[in-house]
């Protein structure tokens, strides 16, 4: 694939490594991108604006005010104009800057401004990448949305060895081919999803009702993580109180069933995420009115199972989702009986997560996930923020469903 007609805007950052812009500026001209750039006052320390625009063929902006034109440049339609951002080299500071939005220059209002992806590729010593501060800001960065290359282990020019050198502009170029590749991909195959979130209610009464301690957040992060790569994204989701963007659909649902008649209503898709936690069980009957503690009898409540949505989804032949994954919430010996959930649904891939710990699972912003998929490969997601983790999650599903369609 070429990157003809592609739109790329490079902010070139301060250090060593900004020689490095030129390189990849020729690859991407060679193969039919458009380039405009940014040169920030520190990156004019290492490089210069006649270099970066012989190559362009276009004016290097340097600053908000063009002394020369005596206008302001406009940060938004630069932002606008764009396919994807580059900020290369990203420096500490400049992802200090990033964390804090900082809109103090051109090349910090066109990113605090921009509606596009962001693509960072961090230079520094290998001590400053280690930091605390620099790794927090990473953590940050990374759940607003921004995307890295690297860094990359290595000798660095100031002698040391390790993580902090910046990749190459061969492997920033691969990035690219392969960045493009998926959006286009997902924008001329229609690709759809659908993700059911949250938890059921299946009522004794009108008061009372069978459920869980799910906050339906994990599948709400990923209807977004899936979302934001251009999947058109149907979220089914019980009971919970997010404010989701209008491009997702939206079907809000109280019981297991009203979740299985909407799912139903969904299919086909092409990929499909149970996030919920469905109740098992619902009484037999519900009573109209409240049951009255003197004629409530507790020691037998009749329930039935529920219908399994994960495996209604995964053995429906007829509109059964190119790769459907489910999550398996365990309390114990959480591999062995998620692998057994996954080879009994007869599903792709399962999520499986420890809902026995307060600071991961349900009612919780972090979770820790391990990806099983139907070949028992297994992979470990640390614990981390539940947007992040979606964000993998994602990505790894589109990579899969790319993979088994084979598309050119």
């Amino acid at each position: 694939m070429t990157l003809k007609d592609k739109k790329i805007l490079i902010i070139i950052g301060g250090g060593i490594a900004a020689y490095k812009t030129l390189d990849l500026i020729r690859l991407l001209k060679k193969n039919g991108a458009e380039i405009k750039t940014i040169l920030t006052k520190s990156g004019k320390e290492f490089i210069t604006s006649l270099s970066i625009t012989t190559l362009t063929g276009t004016k290097t902006f340097e600053s908000l005010f063009d002394k020369e034109l005596e206008v302001e440049i406009d940060h938004i339609g630069l932002s606008r104009w764009a396919d994807l951002i580059i900020v290369m080299p990203t420096t500490a500071n400049f992802m200090s800057k990033l964390t804090n939005g900082n809109a103090e220059d051109l090349a910090t209002t066109v990113i605090l401004a921009a509606d596009k992806d962001i693509l960072l590729v961090p230079a520094m010593n290998v001590r400053m990448w280690l930091h605390k501060a620099t790794q927090k800001n990473l953590e940050v960065l990374q759940d607003y949305g921004y995307l890295f290359v690297g860094p990359e282990k290595g000798e660095m020019a100031c002698g040391e060895f390790g993580e902090g050198k910046m990749s190459s502009p061969r492997q920033i170029f691969v990035f690219l081919k392969n960045y493009f590749h998926k959006k286009n991909i997902v924008k001329d195959k229609n690709l759809s999803a659908l993700v059911t979130t949250g938890p059921t209610r299946e009522y004794l009464d009108p008061i009372r009702y069978i459920s869980n301690e799910s906050s339906g957040k994990q599948g709400y992060e990923i209807a977004l993580a899936l979302d934001k790569l251009g999947i058109k994204t149907t979220l089914i989701a019980g009971p919970s109180k997010f404010v989701v963007p209008k491009n997702i659909i939206v079907k809000k649902i109280t019981s297991a069933d009203e979740m299985l008649s909407e799912v139903k209503k969904t299919l086909p898709v092409d990929l499909a995420v149970c996030a919920a936690a469905v109740a098992d069980f619902k009484p037999i009957q519900k009573n109209k009115n409240k049951i009255k503690k003197d004629k409530f009898n507790f020691e037998s409540i009749n329930l039935i199972k529920n219908n399994d949505i994960l495996e209604f989804i995964s053995k429906n032949n007829k509109s059964r989702p190119r790769i459907v994954a489910g999550f398996s919430a365990e309390t114990n010996d959480i591999i062995k009986n998620s692998i057994k959930k996954l080879k009994n649904k007869h599903c792709d891939f399962i999520f499986a997560n420890d809902v026995s710990k307060k600071d991961i699972g349900f009612n919780s912003d972090f979770n820790k996930i391990s990806v099983i998929d139907k070949t028992g490969k297994i992979k470990s997601i640390k614990k981390n923020k539940k947007s992040l983790i979606a964000n993998i999650i994602a990505q790894i599903l589109l990579d899969k469903l790319i993979d088994d369609r084979n598309f050119n």
